[in-house]
This record gives structure tokens, sequence and C-alpha cells, in this order.
């Protein structure tokens, strides 16, 4: 079956089962590896995506549930906020082994677009399906403050 979708800003047709998972569409058909497998449960958030805007885990999301829609993945992140977001990473140096980085990045992208001044609540709630093996909780917390920050201004 062909599934029709805005990837990254490009109309997209991917010639897969409906059933196979997004995140397998995106990396082995599409060739964009920047969206990681982790756990393939929804649980980890290494595949963390944005659908329609809402950071969604493309594990368990089903290609068919795409058919029409806007998807954009770590290669295709571009906003103002993304922007904001990528410059605290670098700046606080967030990343240590950089795994799960691209999910940690597309879910506070998706903050901050709806959220603009997130308090720590916030951020918690938002980033709390992301998990992060080298434990630099603190500094993404960091980081996500200081793109609002930078947003801000």
């Amino acid at each position: 079956m062909a599934v029709t979708l805005t990837l990254n800003g490009k109309q997209t047709t991917l010639d897969v089962d409906p059933n196979m998972p997004l995140l397998w569409a995106i990396r082995e058909v599409a060739g964009l590896t920047g969206t990681k497998f982790g756990c393939g449960m929804a649980l980890c958030g290494a595949c963390t995506v944005h659908i329609e805007g809402q950071a969604t885990r493309s594990c368990v999301t089903p290609v068919s549930a795409v058919q029409g829609q806007n998807v954009v993945t770590i290669e295709g992140l571009s906003s103002k906020a993304a922007g904001a977001v990528q410059a605290a990473w670098r700046k606080l140096d967030v990343v240590q082994c950089g795994y799960c980085q691209s999910g940690q990045i597309m879910s506070a992208t998706a903050l901050l677009a709806g959220n603009p001044k997130p308090n720590d609540n916030d951020i918690n709630s938002a980033m709390s399906g992301n998990i992060c093996r080298c434990a630099t909780y603190v500094r993404i917390r960091a980081a996500i403050h200081e793109a609002a920050r930078t947003m801000e201004g």
C-alpha cells in the first residue's frame, strides 16, 4: 500500500505495509536515521517525531495513521523554538552519549511551541516520557529554560 504524507516539508509517498511502524518507514524506507529506535513500546522517547506539531512516538504509530499528515523528524526541525533548543543544548553541553537527544529535542521543541514560558512542572510533564540513560535531566531542564529565555528576548 502506498502512504502519502508530508515528511519534513516534502510530499512523500512510501510503498509500505500500512501496519509498519512510522519509525521504520522513516528510517528504512525514507532513509532518515536521526529518529532512533529505543524500546519499541513508546516508553523511552527516542523515536519522537512531530505529527501535525504534536510530539508523538513513532515506534507505535502505524504509518497508515499519518496518511495525508505533516510529519517532522529531527532532520526537518527548523522552527524558532527548534533553533533556540538546539543552541541551548550546545551552550549548556547537554549531550553525553547522544542517543536520546533527537527525541529529547523533539519533545522540548513541541513543548516550547505550545508553551513558550514553561515552569519546571510543565517541563517535567512534557519530558516525562523521554529517558536519558546518562541522566542529564538537570541540564535538559536548564536548556529548555534557556531556550525559552532566548525565544522571549
